[in-house]
């Protein structure tokens, strides 16, 4: 990844957290794999969410502005044992000022970027939930923000996800000493391994509090039902999925929430089929206009438009409209609507009617009678 994280989202290096988060949801409509047709859709993806998770993390940005793009980039590929001592900048200063090792820097990487064998495991990302939601053919072809209930965990908000009631007394962790992590050595045939892994007793935190949260029992989760708005793009089609960042399952200890991933249904429609971008209808004319040819009023999802009806058809020709069908996602234009003409015969006729019939049978040279199947055989003739 070699282009500058600001220049990925499109915002300046003083944008605001707004911004950011503005800029990225951009992204998100324009890239996402669910919903682009962009070759690099995915990978495009993939670096506006890197660019948006630094630049929206206070101490990641502060360092992400001091190191610039490569050397952060990687340093974090590296992790903390990496990153000190590099040659370039002298041996007594770093990035931030410090020593040549990089003084109190490698907490800071080890916390956000792993290595090391004293800190503690990074905060989980919380998880991804998913929710469905069904719209209209109508809503599918112009778009449109929904609102939708969902049921999912949120920070308790007696405790603030902490756990423990405010004020509640602590001490350190007797298991792990206020480290977070447990470490366990075996002696193996391959030598002495040595495993790390999250304190169990004080979950990582380092230390263990005298009392839990009655509301959450200690989780600092609740789960609670929250409605939302979320955006419809024209053209959406059933079984498309779309994100919305942030509004997912909360992360471990003020990691960052996942993302809510809502499955999209287009209902039937009673008069048009859906076939990608196209839709499909019947227009019925009657027997004279197919004979002789007709202009009719023919409806779509954006109002009626004329079809002229040529001289002859046939029931069960089909016609094109074209740009008359669904937008195309993410893209210009759109499909066409394709018209199948159905000559509708009528059910009972006055005497005017079929006396008109009966001389038109008769100048075909044909001898029928009209209430024995005559309007079967006309179509039969045409």
């Amino acid at each position: 990844m070699t282009e500058d994280f600001y220049d990925i989202l499109g915002v300046s290096q003083g944008a605001s957290e707004e911004e950011i988060d503005e800029a990225y949801r951009e992204k998100v409509r324009e890239y996402h794999p669910d919903v682009s047709d962009d070759p690099d859709a995915e990978e495009k993806f993939k670096k506006a969410k890197t660019a948006k998770e630094v630049l929206t993390d206070e101490e990641q940005r502060q360092m992400y502005d001091q190191m610039g793009h490569e050397q952060f980039v990687e340093a974090k590929k590296r992790g903390a044992t990496d990153t000190g001592g590099r040659g370039g900048r002298g041996a007594g200063g770093d990035p931030f000022g410090g020593g040549g090792s990089f003084g109190g820097m490698e907490d800071i990487f080890e916390q956000f970027f792993g290595g090391g064998s004293g800190g503690r495991d990074r905060p989980r990302q919380g998880q991804d939930l998913r929710t469905g939601l069904e719209v209209t053919l109508e809503d599918a072809y112009s778009g449109i923000e929904k609102e939708l209930t969902v049921r999912r965990p949120e920070q308790c908000p007696e405790c603030d996800g902490s756990g423990h009631p405010p004020g509640t007394d602590s001490h350190t962790c007797a298991e792990c000493n206020g480290r977070g992590q447990t470490t366990q050595v075996q002696q193996t045939p391959l030598g002495r391994m040595q495993q790390t892994a999250t304190c169990r007793r004080c979950e990582g935190e380092g230390t263990v509090y005298e009392e839990t949260c009655s509301t959450c029992g200690g989780d600092g989760i609740v789960r609670e039902r929250t409605t939302l708005t979320v955006e419809v793009p024209a053209g959406i089609s059933s079984g498309q999925t779309l994100r919305m960042s942030g509004e997912g399952a909360p992360g471990e200890r003020g990691a960052r929430s996942g993302d809510l991933l809502v499955e999209v249904e287009v209902a039937d429609h009673p008069d048009f089929d859906r076939e990608g971008d196209d839709l499909h209808t019947h227009e019925p004319v009657s027997f004279p206009q197919a004979v002789f040819g007709d202009t009719v009023q023919v409806e779509t999802l954006d109002g009626a438009v004329e079809l002229e009806v040529p001289a002859g058809t046939q029931s069960g020709e089909r016609f094109r409209l074209r740009n008359k069908g669904m937008p195309r996602l993410q893209r210009r234009g759109q499909g066409d609507l394709f018209v199948d003409v159905q000559v509708v015969t009528p059910d009972s006729l006055n005497e005017e009617q079929r006396e008109a019939l009966e001389q038109f049978a008769e100048a075909g040279g044909e001898e029928i009678e009209v209430e024995q199947g005559f309007f079967e055989k006309i179509r039969d003739t045409f």
